[in-house]
């Protein structure tokens, strides 16, 4: 059974596009008149089949509009299936439109019932396709595929942990609670050497100072009281593997000194035990607190922080990741719905802006919390901003078009060769690669200094 019957007519003729809509009633339909409104209803509803007229506004007797827009949706989504309506004086345009990367055409005027077939097919094959896409990642997948986010900051914390990856280094991960911390732990494990070996993670504030040092080292029969059996410890545990070592500022300081001790030696005794036992494993740890204030107050150990520290990654809260949020969330609905039976498919404009626009000070964590919260009680196949328990915005925010992205990122390149060249001209326009006609016109259509 095709889970996604959603299908964009894109259409200028407002009795056309009633008609088509009646028509395919069966299906769900969602009209645009223009590129403009098409990139909209694409982005916002997801469609994987369009019926795209190549003759829009402004060209609406030729195909440069339509071409354009096509163009526009398959660099956005380029799995979707574009089903182009063609006259027959058209035809060359439409054979160009499938070498752009159409799926179809068919011919005006439109014989609903050869339109349907060819929607139909158009559907199922998107629906195979995405099942061996499905099927592909379960198979393949990245040692990133748990780590959700476009942002540059954090595809830059990514590009570390791969580069060091498959080298030895002791790698320390901060940031704030709920970032994520253990997920790209457990990254960079999968992408390392040692992936065959034992991932072991402890969480140093959630063990009692006087059990810390056993479940780290271990201990043989009769140590303590109620040590009635010799156990293995985590360190052990990880030997050919990684260690990772959640909240390591919460680490007391006289264990800090035995792992520093560790680190050093690569042995370990187990406690009440005399043996030295050799472990080879590799170390990452993680806090949320700031080390260098604690070295400064004397709560954690200067040496120590340097073993651990040989290669230091930051996880930026998801307020700094642009756009994560709303990546994220369409990431957890799919998962709760699936794992709760739910039958949400998507979000209101009121929760994907409120999404957008909300602080997450609980960070990803917190973002989980409230999607699965929102799944549970979401009446209806829409998430709400209700739903959510978020104050609800007014208007989505604006997404940038190629066009003002590429302004923006012009106008700052231009301003900073500006000042790197201390406003001289002709010296910007030879950083810049230039003529400093051509400068000038940069700078006045930008309204910048002369």
């Amino acid at each position: 059974m095709i889970e996604n019957t959603k299908l964009m007519i894109v259409e200028d003729d407002p009795g056309l596009r009633s008609q088509m809509k009646w028509a395919l009633s069966d299906l769900d339909v969602h009209i645009a008149e223009d590129r403009e409104s098409a990139l909209a209803v694409l982005r916002k509803e997801d469609p994987n089949v369009v019926v795209l007229d190549l003759g829009l506004p402004p060209d609406p007797n030729g195909a440069t509009e339509g071409l354009a827009t096509l163009e526009a949706i398959l660099s956005f989504k380029p799995q979707t299936k574009v089903i182009i309506a063609s006259g027959n004086e058209e035809r060359a345009n439409a054979v160009k439109a499938v070498s752009l990367g159409a799926y179809d055409f068919y011919p005006k005027p439109v014989d609903i019932d050869v339109l349907k077939l060819i929607i139909e097919r158009a559907m199922n094959l998107s629906a195979l396709e995405e099942e061996n896409r499905r099927l592909s990642d379960v198979h393949k997948s990245s040692p990133f595929s748990g780590v959700i986010g476009a942002s540059p900051e954090m595809m830059q914390a990514c590009l570390v942990i791969e580069r060091v990856a498959p080298s030895e280094v002791s790698v320390l991960l901060t940031g704030e609670s709920g970032t994520g911390k253990e997920v790209l732990a457990r990254a960079l494990h999968q992408a390392s050497n040692r992936i065959d070996k034992p991932f072991v993670a402890i969480n140093c504030a959630a063990i009692p100072e006087n059990l810390l040092e056993s479940e780290l080292f271990g201990h043989e029969k009769g140590a303590f009281t109620g040590a009635v059996k010799q156990t293995i410890g985590k360190v052990e545990q990880a030997d050919g593997g990684t260690l990772f070592l959640d909240e390591i500022g919460d680490m007391p300081l006289q264990l800090q000194a035995k792992l520093l001790r560790f680190l050093q030696d690569r042995v370990i005794e187990r406690v009440g035990g005399r043996q030295q036992i050799k472990v080879n494993v590799r170390i990452v740890s993680a806090t949320n607190q700031s080390l260098s204030d604690m070295i400064a107050a004397g709560t954690f150990r200067e040496d120590l922080y340097y073993r651990l520290d040989e290669v230091g990654v930051h996880i930026p809260p998801l307020r700094e990741r642009d756009g994560d949020s709303v990546l994220l969330a369409k990431f957890f609905l799919q998962h709760f719905a699936r794992s709760l039976d739910r039958p949400v498919k998507g979000f209101t404009a009121d929760a994907l802006s409120a999404i957008a626009g909300h602080a997450w000070p609980g960070n990803v964590r917190e973002l989980e919390n409230k999607m699965k919260r929102a799944v549970v009680l979401a009446d209806g196949k829409l998430v709400t901003a209700a739903d959510l328990g978020l104050a609800s915005v007014e208007d989505m925010p604006t997404f940038p078009t190629l066009k003002q992205a590429r302004e923006k990122a012009e106008r700052e390149i231009v301003a900073r060769a500006l000042e790197l060249s201390d406003d001289n001209v002709s010296a910007a326009a030879k950083l810049l690669g230039v003529s400093r006609p051509t400068l000038y016109d940069l700078m006045k259509s930008y309204n910048m200094r002369d």
